[in-house]
């Protein structure tokens, strides 16, 4: 394990220039502090966790102080919002560090969301605040531990510097980890303002960097932008088979890398909702639960537009056509591992789709379902399942279905059907007012509950002693709390 001053940077995106980002140094928080910070990420850069509790750590994550070796640099980007083009966006609040690799040999972005004003923070003031940092910060290590990939988080600094909002607030900053923070609209940037030597530039970057494998493709670049439609389908496969909606799905919050990634106003179901909208900003519902699949085909689209400098228009056509292809398999193959099932019959589809449709008029809490329904053998689970549902006359024609499907699938013991299910159906979620009671309690300087809530949703499919209260269904007015953009 080593010590903040023994990571090692190399510094690759900070080397393709000013065309690429600008440097900007931290504007650092007055009185920083450690609100939380997560073990797991902090070994993907071989560090010792006990350096979160020393006062540097605070200091460099709250922008007091500086690696020499770091480069800070705000990058440049643009992208498709809520549909519109907006030709210049980037890190309006946002510093890449640099990037450090370690002893694996893997590189990892360190990027400080809330330092301050850059070149591209428009009106804005550059800082995000403590509610949203931790928002961040609980959904980037909850959708890893599910499997889901993502960004990772290592921590989020507090202060006492002010921020106005909706209200005055204390800004905060949260570090982000990921291999690569380069998006879609980093692409649509070079592409729409006509840099091509810049776009061909980020194109190797891309290519060499993060898909070194398709190089050995006749057509690296076709082949590359195969792999983001695959990746980019599976991501949302496993956002639809786990309830979670992103709440902003903007061309320029779409990773290269197919990882889930500036997340605001996020929120994993509660009861069943194919068309529940997230985010209290998103008026028409474009990015609701239920339009998160073709609005990643939608995206995907824009990137091809940006990419058509390197690729044929009928190639990239073809390879957009894999999407839902790929979508539907990804989330098929685990939604049958969350009824339990481990072979394939062609009706399975119809017995998802059907199960959802009664979920959605009864209000059935999505994330206990499927662990109760893990809990006991097939026929006593919808036994003691059926009172959640309205139709019971619809439910109970389900439920043999299933018990027949269930039974057709092999031989299993009871033991072996509850640890198959139950590893891959969390009794633990992130779910909003979770995050709510642990950033009430942050926001009085308790960082207790948030410490203990990362803790909890770090083994989603463990159930915890002492730890029942995290697994309930939410009270009423946990279900309705609207998240918007501001933060």
């Amino acid at each position: 394990m080593k010590a903040l001053d023994e990571l090692t940077f190399d510094n690759r995106f900070a080397r393709l220039g000013d065309a690429f980002s600008t440097h900007v140094l931290p504007e650092p928080l007055d009185e920083p502090r450690l609100v939380v910070a997560s073990k797991a990420a902090m070994t993907l850069l071989d560090l010792d966790p006990a350096v979160a509790e020393t006062p540097v750590f605070a200091e460099l994550f709250g922008g007091h102080k500086l690696w020499a070796e770091a480069e800070p640099r705000a990058m440049v980007y643009s992208g498709h919002q809520f549909g519109g083009y907006t030709p210049q966006l980037g890190d309006g609040r946002g510093l890449l560090l640099g990037e450090v690799y370690n002893d694996a040999g893997e590189h990892w972005d360190l990027h400080l969301k809330g330092a301050g004003m850059t070149p591209y923070s428009r009106m804005g003031d550059g800082r995000a605040v403590l509610r949203s940092s931790i928002r961040e910060f609980l959904a980037s290590e909850a959708l890893h531990a599910l499997g889901i990939p993502s960004s990772r988080a290592l921590c989020v600094i507090g202060s006492s510097t002010p921020v106005w909002r909706e209200k005055q607030e204390r800004g905060a900053m949260v570090l982000r980890l990921a291999h690569s923070h380069i998006r879609f609209g980093h692409f649509e940037y070079f592409y729409y303002t006509k840099k091509p030597e810049q776009q061909a530039e980020l194109a190797e970057h891309v290519l060499n960097l993060h898909y070194p494998e398709c190089r050995e493709q006749p057509e690296p670049y076709l082949a590359m932008f195969r792999e983001i439609v695959e990746r980019n389908a599976e991501m949302i496969a496993k956002w639809q088979a786990y309830g979670f909606c992103h709440g902003v799905m903007n061309t320029d919050n779409m990773s290269i890398l197919g990882i889930t990634f500036d997340f605001g106003p996020f929120a994993f179901l509660d009861d069943f909702d194919a068309h529940f909208i997230c985010n209290h900003s998103d008026h028409e519902g474009r990015y609701s639960f239920s339009n998160q699949v073709p609005i990643g085909q939608w995206n995907l689209s824009a990137l091809a537009q940006a990419l058509t400098p390197f690729i044929s228009v009928d190639a990239l056509k073809e390879a957009l056509g894999l999407y839902l292809p790929f979508y539907q398999a990804h989330y098929l193959d685990l939604m049958r591992r969350r009824l339990g099932l481990t072979s394939a019959e062609e009706d399975d589809q119809k017995l998802v789709e059907d199960l959802l449709k009664l979920m959605q008029n009864s209000g059935v809490d999505y994330t206990l379902f499927f662990r109760r329904l893990g809990d006991e053998s097939a026929a006593l689970a919808v036994t003691r399942l059926r009172d959640d549902f309205v139709d019971l006359a619809g439910f109970d024609t389900w439920a043999e279905r299933y018990k027949a499907r269930v039974a057709r699938d092999g031989d299993f013991t009871q033991e072996q059907r509850r640890e198959r299910m139950h590893a891959v159906n969390p009794l633990y979620i992130l779910r909003n007012y979770l995050a709510q009671n642990a950033i009430a309690a942050a926001e009085s300087g308790d960082y207790s509950e948030v410490r203990r809530l990362h803790e909890v949703l770090t083994r989603p499919f463990e159930e915890q002693a002492g730890m029942e209260q995290y697994a309930q269904r939410p009270p009423d007015w946990g279900k309705h709390l609207e998240i918007s953009c501001s933060s």
